[in-house]
């Protein structure tokens, strides 16, 4: 009886759920690591590219507990942190700034673009694909496919094939470009410009910016909203080349907030307190921002993303990336 008993009701060690993976199978652990290491990156120990290598091991190793909303929350996190970042900067050096990175910014969306549909037909990748890549290198990440995605009507595979090879070379950039701009001996305000002209996301740019001090974060944030701007003529542009009609085209309204915030902090001195806590609330939750970057980027995501994609992006990316320096060092 004994005999039976233990076959019809398997003990726990034969159980299949204890043959899956303790992660997996408690549920709360996964959640606990995942909330712990988030709240790592809140703390002052915790700088951009190190919270971006958190969330890649993370995402290798327990997983993102939450990956179906990642997208929405860093999205929103990211343009909340931007808006705040204004808090702390003065709306005359920033106009300034601005129309200093102008010619920069047209000569390079333009030729992005151009090199992004040629290498795209030289590697035989979808066009909207390829189209999409081009434009998150050439304007700003993330945001201007998730934008122009609309427009030219992607798929959603397309979609996610673009959008995951910006944010693996964006992450990238994170790490590489304070490292280069070193060796190159840039000052704050050049390396402020190359990382707004040449890296895809704000987030990344901010991160990368903030390592050469304030006047580099004030250069290279602006400049690259200012770029953001872009989104919309090149949008309609698109929507003509490729006779699709207008589209639904994404604005990227938290900019105005942005420059609200500029005009606070230029005109209103008495809230200077305030301002400086929002400003440091802002590096905080970039910070979090690119740990949430990371964690979305499992293996499963590389993989996925095929090799001609990746080298349409990583061509632009060191082409651009190579021309602006260059520009930059002999100006």
């Amino acid at each position: 009886m004994t005999s039976i008993s233990t076959t019809t009701n398997p003990t726990p060690a034969q159980s299949p759920e204890r043959k899956q993976s303790l992660l997996d199978h408690y549920f709360s652990v996964r959640v606990l690591l995942f909330s712990g290491a988030a709240a790592l990156c809140l703390t002052p120990i915790m700088s951009p590219p190190l919270a971006l290598l958190l969330g890649l091991v993370m995402a290798q190793l327990t997983g993102h507990p939450f990956l179906h909303l990642n997208h929405k929350v860093t999205q929103w996190l990211l343009q909340a942190c931007v808006v705040l970042l204004g808090f702390g900067m003065d709306l005359y050096s920033t106009v300034q700034a601005g129309k200093e990175g102008v010619p920069f910014t047209v000569a390079t969306i333009t030729l992005t673009l151009l090199c992004g549909i040629l290498v795209g037909k030289w590697l035989n990748i979808n066009r909207h694909t390829a189209f999409l890549i081009a434009v998150g290198t050439a304007i700003c990440g993330g945001s201007a496919i998730a934008a122009i995605s609309p427009v030219v009507k992607a798929k959603e595979k397309q979609l996610s094939i673009s959008l995951g090879t910006v944010f693996i070379l964006n992450s990238v950039a994170l790490l590489a470009f304070p490292l280069i701009g070193r060796w190159f001996h840039l000052t704050p305000e050049q390396f402020g410009l190359w990382c707004a002209l040449a890296i895809h996301d704000t987030s990344s740019v901010v991160g990368a910016s903030a390592k050469f001090g304030p006047e580099a974060l004030q250069v290279a944030t602006t400049v690259k909203l200012a770029r953001a701007l872009w989104i919309i003529p090149v949008a309609i542009g698109t929507a003509a080349w490729l006779n699709t009609g207008k589209g639904k085209v994404k604005i990227p309204y938290f900019i105005g907030l942005f420059i609200l915030a500029m005009i606070a902090h230029t005109y209103l001195p008495a809230i200077e307190p305030v301002t400086s806590s929002l400003v440091k609330l802002a590096h905080l939750g970039l910070t979090l921002t690119l740990f949430l970057i990371g964690a979305g980027l499992p293996y499963k995501v590389i993989r996925a993303v095929g090799w001609k994609p990746l080298a349409q992006g990583l061509i632009l990316w060191v082409f651009i990336s190579a021309v602006t320096l260059a520009v930059i060092l002999n100006v």
